[in-house]
């Protein structure tokens, strides 16, 4: 599967309010910080309870909240009319600027 055809299958899933709006855009934006969270929590418990090591148990949580990530970055990007190819590419470009000019290390989205 590429990564439009799992958005085309993620958006037929979308129940939430005020699709194709800004609050649309809104909820997904919220809830993809929600899941990231997630994400950060599961890998704080891997340093925490698993002892630094990434178990079978938390390795299949964490695959999980990683696709809940995608789920909102699929649904966000629908409600921006834009796919999740465009995305990935626009980044890349974005990237290879960077490397290009030596500036991939520092901070700030305008390097």
């Amino acid at each position: 599967m590429n990564i439009d055809e799992y958005q085309n299958r993620a958006v037929q899933t979308a129940i939430y309010p005020g699709q194709g709006g800004l609050h649309g855009l809104v909820y997904c934006a919220l809830k993809l910080n929600g899941e990231a969270g997630e994400v950060a929590e599961n890998v704080g418990k891997v340093i925490r309870d698993d002892h630094g090591l990434v178990t079978d148990e938390r390795r299949q949580k964490l695959i999980l909240e990683y696709g809940d990530v995608l789920w909102y970055i699929a649904n966000g990007l629908r409600e921006l009319e834009a796919t999740m190819a465009e995305a990935a590419q626009a980044n890349l470009v974005k990237l290879q600027s960077r490397k290009e000019r030596g500036v991939l290390k520092g901070s700030g989205s305008d390097r």
